[in-house]
């Protein structure tokens, strides 16, 4: 085995430029391979971020008329039987409502939320513009969009109207931008005893908000959850169920980049394949030479094997750094107006190592043409051809 790598170091230096050939072929490739898979994953995250990233993801909603939960806690117990599998669990309690300034009115969507845990699904304290959180009874923030739309300002008092004809007077402690515009303008925060007090509630609440630790398991979950709380009277749903058209492209990517990488795989394969097959026909003469001297076929075939390993491990090698230096580049200098980068840079160790081993198995299994045939070379006949 030694001596079928010794020769087969040997035939590859002996033709540096067709192993310099061969080896940017594969270094190509697994840079392709490397730059559209983490180009992909990295948008397909940033989507994921951006739509339910900071949102919820399975949602648990009363279904009796009343449109309320009441002893709640028992419910939050069955749920969190899954509790390893989620991060954060947070009551809210809603209500449909007006917000008035002097003479202009406006809808909005009056959310009350245990701070504390809520603040870990929607982050508000990073995306406060001015002021704080409420922390007191009646205090409230208010969206960017509604800040403007309204003309408020901080500390400004105004009034809530709810469906029943009560009227609640609110303190502004700050203003808010969840960068979703729809939300901006109709939705305003508080702490739940507020939301409640104001929509006369009592101790119940509207819903319960779940994040998960793997948000492609929503549906999963879902699943379970449904069994778990069947004796209740309530509706479960999941970020997957109302965004299918998102999935649907998230899926359409997928397939896609697998296909450019199947693509430029299969031509990597061929590349290595025909040269080294053309390797045998000019070899021959050595090759006849070797077996007359003794050496078996087993070997002769041993000799273009280790060639198609020896080529891929540096092709590899090479690629995953030129694939790295290409994915730095992009996240580095393709950005937004404000700097930030249009697709974030995501490097998955794993999917990296993946395509450097692909890229190695393809290479060897490429080289099994000419190590066939090289096997198959009379000796005799190949000398007396010259």
């Amino acid at each position: 085995m030694r001596l079928a790598f010794n020769i087969a170091t040997r035939f590859l230096f002996a033709n540096k430029g067709q192993t310099l050939l061969i080896v940017l072929g594969i270094a190509v490739g697994v840079s392709v391979q490397i730059f559209i898979g983490s180009l992909i994953q990295g948008l397909q995250a940033s989507l994921i971020d951006k739509t339910v990233g900071n949102s919820s993801q399975i949602t648990v909603y009363p279904e009796n008329e009343q449109r309320k939960m009441d002893d709640y806690e028992e419910l939050i117990n069955q749920i969190k039987r899954h509790d390893k599998k989620m991060n954060v669990i947070s009551v809210t309690a809603d209500g449909s409502g007006f917000i008035r300034k002097e003479d202009d009115t406006n809808p909005i969507l009056l959310r009350g939320f245990n701070l504390d845990d809520a603040n870990k699904i929607y982050e508000f304290n990073d995306k406060l513009t001015e002021g704080k959180l409420p922390n007191a009874n009646n205090e409230v923030i208010v969206g960017r969009e509604l800040k403007e739309k309204l003309n408020l300002s901080l500390n400004q008092e105004v009034e809530i109207l709810t469906p029943k004809n009560s009227i609640t007077t609110v303190k502004i402690t700050g203003f808010y931008d969840l960068n979703v515009k729809r939300i901006n303008e109709s939705w305003i925060i508080s702490d739940l005893n507020t939301s409640q007090t104001i929509f006369k509630l009592g101790d119940s609440i509207t819903s319960i908000e779940i994040q998960i630790e793997d948000v492609f398991e929503a549906d999963t979950i879902t699943s379970q959850l449904k069994t778990d709380v069947s004796d209740y009277n309530v509706k479960i749903t999941n970020w997957k169920e109302q965004n299918q058209e998102l999935l649907s492209g998230l899926e359409g990517q997928s397939i896609s980049s697998i296909m450019i990488q199947v693509f430029v795989l299969i031509s990597v394969v061929l590349g290595i394949a025909s040269v080294l097959a053309i390797s045998v026909m000019q070899k021959s003469k050595q090759l006849g030479i070797l077996k007359a001297m003794g050496i078996k076929n087993k070997q002769a075939s041993l000799i273009y094997l280790f060639q198609g390993l020896i080529l891929g491990l540096i092709g590899a090698i090479l690629g995953i750094l030129i694939g790295i230096g290409l994915l730095v580049s992009f996240t580095t200098f393709v950005v937004l107006e404000d700097g930030s980068s249009v697709v974030p840079l995501t490097l998955n160790s794993g999917f990296i190592v993946l395509s450097g081993v692909i890229a190695v198995l393809s290479a060897t299994i490429a080289s099994l043409i000419p190590a066939r045939r090289s096997s198959k070379l009379d000796p005799v006949e190949v000398i007396r051809n010259g």
